[in-house]
Parts: C-alpha cells; sequence; structure tokens
C-alpha cells in the first residue's frame, strides 16, 4: 500500500489561471496548509479556484530556518502542499531543499505534473526538442563568463530564463561567446500578449531593441554544430 503523502509539489499557471490541473485542485482541497513563495499571489489564485486554505510564506529568504520545522510538522502528520508563484515548485524557484530534507526524513513527496515556462518555450522555438539543456538563469556576475564559454561547446538546445531588463545584455553576450545561432525567444507565455520571436542572436537583438522589453523571457538557442 503507498506511503501517505506528506509534501505534495503543485504546479501553478504560468498566465492562463485555466491551465491549473483538476488533480491540482483536489489536492490544493486536500492538505493542511498551502507554502506560497507569495502568500498574495497564491492568495488570489486560491479564491479563484474557491479553495480555502491557511497559507504560510515559504520563500527563498526563509526557506534554510523554515525547513526544520516544517519536516517536523509532517512527521507529527500535517499535510503540506508547495506553491511558487507560477510553473513548478523548485524550477528556478524555492523547493528543492524542502524536498531534499523531507526525502531524508523518510517523508513521502509527490510532485504533480503541470505547467512550466521552458517546455511549451522549447517545443514552439522551431529548434531540436530531444536533446537540451535547462540552464535557468545565467549568473549575474561571478561565473557568468565561464557559464557562457562552456554553453558554447554545448550540442544540445540551450535554455535559458531571463528578466526583460537583462534581455538584450543576454543575447548580446550570447552571440559574443556562442556565434550568431539560431535562437528564439518566448515572452508573457499563455497570458494575453504572448509572444515568440525566432532568428538568428543578431535578428533577434535588433527586434527587442526596438519594440522595447517588457514581461518574462525564455530564451532558446541552438547547440554548437
Amino acid at each position: 500500500m503507498p506511503q501517505e503523502v506528506n509534501l505534495y509539489l503543485v504546479p501553478t499557471p504560468i498566465g492562463n489561471l485555466d491551465d491549473i490541473t483538476l488533480r491540482a485542485i483536489k489536492v490544493l482541497k486536500e492538505v493542511d496548509v498551502v507554502l506560497a513563495e507569495d502568500t498574495r499571489t497564491s492568495g488570489k489564485l486560491l479564491k479563484h479556484l474557491a479553495i480555502s486554505k491557511p497559507l504560510q510564506s515559504y520563500h527563498i529568504h526563509n526557506e534554510h530556518k523554515a525547513v526544520e520545522q516544517l519536516v517536523s510538522r509532517m512527521q507529527n502528520g500535517e499535510t503540506f502542499a508547495l506553491v511558487s508563484d507560477a510553473g513548478t515548485p523548485a524550477i528556478s524557484d524555492p523547493g528543492f531543499l524542502l524536498v531534499r530534507e523531507a526525502i531524508a526524513a523518510g517523508l513521502e513527496v509527490n510532485c504533480l505534473p503541470g505547467a512550466t515556462a521552458f517546455v511549451p518555450a522549447l517545443v514552439n522555438s522551431g529548434l531540436p526538442a530531444d536533446k537540451f539543456v535547462f540552464e535557468g538563469f545565467l549568473p549575474h556576475k561571478k561565473g557568468r563568463q565561464t557559464r557562457l564559454k562552456k554553453l558554447a561547446e554545448e550540442e544540445r538546445t540551450i535554455i535559458l530564463y531571463e528578466s526583460p531588463h537583462r534581455l538584450i545584455k543576454c543575447l548580446e553576450q550570447l552571440k559574443e561567446f556562442l556565434g550568431d545561432r539560431q535562437a528564439s525567444v518566448s515572452r508573457e507565455l499563455t497570458k494575453m500578449f504572448e509572444e515568440t520571436a525566432r532568428g538568428t542572436l543578431s535578428e533577434l537583438i535588433t527586434y527587442f531593441t526596438e519594440k522595447g522589453v517588457k514581461g518574462e523571457f525564455v530564451v532558446v538557442v541552438e547547440g554548437v554544430s
């Protein structure tokens, strides 16, 4: 008989609220507490779903302090759902530390399938999707050039997350270190102003310099030939 789950990781919509799964709704209704990256954002989602559950803040600034107490509460019988503001917890968001410690304590962890930004961006890019590497956000300063030099030798399709105020710099550095490769940039996925632009890195730099940069971005770049 399967062990009772102590911690669920529940993906939430990255934009369009209709992308929540039926199973995610069921789990959110059944757990004792919802751990949220931002309780205001998750509170709006729960209200939209007509779910009333205690919300507890769990984010990058308090996770190290919170983990021990949360694991203890799970051992005492409480069940938790961890959600991030958008997408799947632990993918460029808090979650890994809690999952690791819960497993080490012999607790049962279950991650539901669901929304994450890089999969539709990859599939929609037109670049090979059979083999790829997900890099998340590049280091802002220390280690950034080292990482770019390693990516220059990467044969698989490369996926990055980027914020609006760093997008142009990111594209320029990718061109500098990787060459003028084919790429795509997806922004505001599943939202009203969703867009995917495709072309060489040079073309994308020109496009977004002229158009302006708004939204959250997923950058997909072809691997080295």
